[in-house]
Parts: C-alpha cells; structure tokens; sequence
C-alpha cells in the first residue's frame, strides 16, 4: 500500500478493522521510512505489506516425523485436507499452508509469492529449491474462517542428518515463526531424540518463546512411570537449548481423534487438552495485541540498527585503510554494541545477535551507510511514547468484536459435560429440501439399529424415561474417544437442551460415537437424516412459533 492511499481520518469499527488500520498507518508512515533510509531490510527481515496486517492468525505445527503433526492438524479442523497423508515413515516433505477458501484448491509456492492477498510474497528469497516444496491448500472449513495452519515438514534424525533439503531449513522456520501467533512444537512420547537439525531449529525460535508451546504427544502409549521419565527427560533437554528463566510448557496428550488407549493418566490428557485447545481458541481474540508486540519488537530492533549503523559509518576512514578499519569494527561489535547501549540508552535486549550481525556485516559497504537523522530519529520515538499508547483503548473494542473458534476447539463443546453448561442449541432449523419426497424425510437412518441401541439405554436404568448426564458420560468414556469429541456427540444429541437423553436421543448418540469409531467425521450440525421423527415436529413447530 503507498503512503498516499492511507486515510488520515480514523475509519468506524463498522467498516473496517480500526486497530489494524491504524496499526498499517503507524508502520507505513513513521516505520518503514526509518527502515528504508538504514537498509534494515539488508541486515532482517523484509518490509511488511498489507497481506501481513490483515492474514488471521497463523498456527505452525512442527517437530520431528512421525510425531503426529499432520494428526494434529486433521484432529483441529476435524476434517482431512487435501495432500495430506500420515505413516510412520516421513510423510510429509513439503511447507503446507491449511487456509479457508470457498473450494477445495491446491495453490503452488511460485504462485503464492505473486499473490498480494497473502502474506508470503517475502519468502521468494529462498528460491525454487524451497517454493518447489511449498504449497496452499484451501478449503472450506469452520475452523480455518478464523485461523490458518502452517504444516511442516518433519525434523530430520541424527539418522538422517546427512541429507540436505537444498535450502535454509532454519532461516524459512525464523520467518514463519517471526508472524504467526503460535508454534506447535511435537514431540512423541516413544522415541524422544534431540537430533542436530532439531537443535538448529530451536536456535531459529529463538527469541520467540513467548509463541512456542511444546507438546509431548502420544503419552496414552506409555505407562505412568514412563511417562514421567519421558517428561523429565524432555524438561531437561529443552532447560539446555532454550536458556530462559521462565519454564517451557509442556503439554501432555495424545492429539487425534480416534479412541486413545486406556492409561492411569487419562484424565491428564483430557486436561492438558483442554488446556491447549483453549490457548489455541483464543488466538483470534488475541491477534491484534500479538501484531501490536510484533510490531513494537520490530521498532525497537530498527531503533538499534540505526544506532550501530550511524556509528560504523562515523567511524570509517574517508580515504586510507577502509578495508582494515571496516574488519576491526566487525571484531568490535560487542564493545560497539555497549558503548550505544551508554551513551543512547538503548535496552541491551532491543539489539540484534551479535554473531549474526557481524556476517552480514563481512559483506556491506560501509560507506554507504547513513548517520543518524534527527527527524527520523524523533518520528520513531513518537510511535514508542505516543502513537502506540493511543491504540490501547481501542483493544477493548476489539476485544468485543472477536470470537472465539468454532468445532472441536470451541469451549461450549469442551464444557458439555458441565452441569452449568446445559442450554438450548441452535440446531432446531434444518433446511428441508422442496425436491424431496415426505417420506424421504420421514425416515430415520438410526431406526433399524434401536432396538440395539435400546438395549443398552434401558440397561443404564433411566429416570422417568431419560438418562441424566452423569449416567450418558460414564457409559461414553468407555469408548476411549476423546473428550471433545464426546462433547461434540452429546452437544448433537441433546436436542432439547435438557441436559439428559431420551431414547431416541440415545439412539442418536450411540449412533454418531458408532461412525466416529469406524472413522467417519462429525458432522458440524445435525443434518434433517439424523433428526429424530419427534424432534422434528417439535423443531418445526418452534421455528414456525
């Protein structure tokens, strides 16, 4: 976006998103001047645009293969995605953004580069050997209306370290985890290994720990005291890579949707998952403040670079001995970096990794370099002091507006089982088709399985004809299925919101929980073949009241 085509009248919450206007604003207008006139873009990451304010929040998944990332992604969007495939052998060679599109498409990396709607056109850098293994996979989902995932492709072993993947594994992963909100990192509870190229990718998340949460997966394969070994081992590992006073979070779960293994730890995994799918759940509600961090880092690092800049270019002789006064300044950086941190009191945590900046440095022409220019300088303390303390009332606002992810990370669905939690679900108005016959209509698919289903309903000795919660819950957790899905089935099931299940209700519940064990997805919404012959006249007749 020019500058010229940016309002300078703020815009109503009604039309546009107010926070991340004026966010594009603050940045095109004070921000990125500062960082073209410094050639900040020579030594970091490349300039912002549009597509990088306004993409939802991104997730990468990422960990070593066969640890369940793409597992983990069908178990979010409780649905397949085309290209992907899972196996104990590495299945998955290639970068894959998950994104919502009206139809199913597969956009390849080259094409992706072009397209100004998304926000990966900086990552033409890396070349064909990377783009050629990067791709976009759209599709209508629920889920991806709100947030996109990044797939990646698995962590090679000390095994397999030899292999080279023929372009910067560690640099793409530091430029994806520098604008999504969240890192997923996987690790598999039987095979814990810290290979070389796992350990370069924790040096490129360095930095970003406040995004990265780490999960130990498959834990319902291990006993307790493995598990626990596991765990320890794990924390001691990531104690040595990740030098932070503050400890990781390590979440323990086994993350698909199939029936998990009975294990002394069960309940466990169903908290830890909870845990996770309400972090995860958040992040819509969350994007604006993690654009707004993300670009306050940004300044403040623009801020250093200015500074060390200015200072190399004072510091270089105008005619003799450049090329030795330019080596003895990249050897002096440390000693540089503390004398501005002195006299400009710039925080010694705003300035870039010493060692990195001194490759980049080997290659620069000093002398065009630019000292520092005071209105610049003072444009870029105003957005620090000023322009950004004026955007925190408009949080609130925002706040209000976002909504948390529907489908399995949705909380309702999580907090089924709570007795508090009972109420009335909007899944009473089912289109009817005008084409279909009456009859069509009227028929049951679950009606020839209820004498079974009956069966075990009147077993689990009902109450005046229903079964309470508390009954339906028990005799669900022995499916081995886990918990969000269970509240998704018993959310379907409960058509009438009473917190108890009838026959026919139970019929329909046992049903779904027979279709989900046999692999089938969910439906999102109960379609008018699953509606019980009463409930639709009792639906029918509260639409039409």
């Amino acid at each position: 976006m020019s500058l010229r085509r940016l309002r300078s009248t703020p815009k109503t919450l009604g039309d546009v998103n107010m926070v991340t206007e004026e966010l594009k604003n603050l940045y095109y207008k004070r921000l990125l001047p500062i960082e073209k006139h410094y050639s900040f873009h020579h030594f970091h990451s490349p300039s912002y645009e549009d597509a990088d304010f306004d993409n939802k929040p991104m997730v990468l998944v990422m960990g070593q293969y066969s640890t369940g990332k793409t597992t983990f992604i069908r178990y979010l969007i409780e649905q397949d995605f085309p290209g992907s495939r899972v196996g104990p052998e590495p299945t998955t060679d290639c970068f894959t953004a998950v994104m919502y599109g009206e139809r199913e498409a597969i956009i390849p990396g080259n094409a992706l580069t072009v397209d100004p709607k998304k926000p990966f056109r900086n990552l033409d850098p890396f070349g064909n050997s990377f783009l050629n293994r990067f791709q976009c996979v759209q599709m209508p989902n629920q889920v991806l209306q709100s947030i996109s995932i990044i797939d990646t492709p698995g962590i090679l072993t000390s095994a397999k370290r030899k292999l080279s993947r023929g372009y910067d594994f560690p640099a793409v992963l530091r430029w994806f985890a520098e604008r999504v909100d969240r890192i997923i990192l996987l690790f598999d509870a039987h095979k814990l290994e810290f290979s070389d190229e796992l350990t370069r990718a924790f040096g490129a998340l360095c930095g970003y720990e406040d995004k990265l949460r780490v999960v130990l997966n498959k834990a319902d394969r291990v006993d307790s005291q493995q598990l626990m070994r596991v765990y320890g081992a794990l924390m001691w590992s990531l104690g040595k890579v990740f030098r932070t006073p503050e400890i990781l979070r390590v979440y323990i779960g086994s993350f698909w949707s199939e029936p998990r293994q009975m294990c002394n730890h069960y309940e466990l995994i169903d908290l830890e998952e909870e845990d996770l799918l309400a972090d995860i759940r958040n992040l819509p509600r969350n994007a604006v403040v993690r654009k707004l961090n993300d670009l306050v880092k940004r300044a403040r690092l623009v801020r250093a670079h200015a500074h060390i800049v200015s200072y190399l270019k004072q510091e270089m002789p105008t005619i003799f001995c450049k090329e030795n006064k330019k080596h003895n300044l990249i050897y002096d950086l440390p000693v540089i970096f503390t004398k501005i941190q002195q006299q400009h009191r710039v925080p010694a945590g705003d300035f870039p990794d010493c060692t990195k900046m001194q490759e980049k440095l080997l290659s620069q022409d000093f002398s065009k370099f630019k000292t520092l220019k005071s209105s610049l300088m003072a444009s870029l303390d105003k957005l620090l002091t000023t322009d950004i303390a004026k955007l925190v009332p408009l949080f609130q606002q925002e706040e209000l507006r976002k909504k948390s992810l529907p489908g399995v990370l949705d909380g309702e669905f999580l907090g089924t089982f709570r007795p508090e939690h009972y109420r009335r679900d909007p899944f009473k108005e089912l289109p009817k088709d005008d084409e279909s016959s009456e009859a069509d209509f009227e028929e049951w698919v679950v009606e020839k399985y209820k004498p079974k289903y009956d069966e075990i309903f009147y077993n689990l000795s009902p109450t005046e004809g229903k079964l309470s919660g508390t009954k339906v819950k028990q005799w669900m957790t022995t499916t081995l299925l886990p918990n969000s899905v269970l509240a998704h089935i018993w959310r379907l099931s409960d058509i009438d919101g009473d917190g108890m299940l009838d026959n026919e209700e139970f019929a329909l519940a046992v049903h779904l929980i027979e279709g989900k064990l046999e692999g089938y997805w969910l439906p999102r919404e109960l379609p008018s073949h699953l509606m019980p012959p009463s409930k639709r006249l009792s639906s029918t007749s509260d639409v039409s009241a």
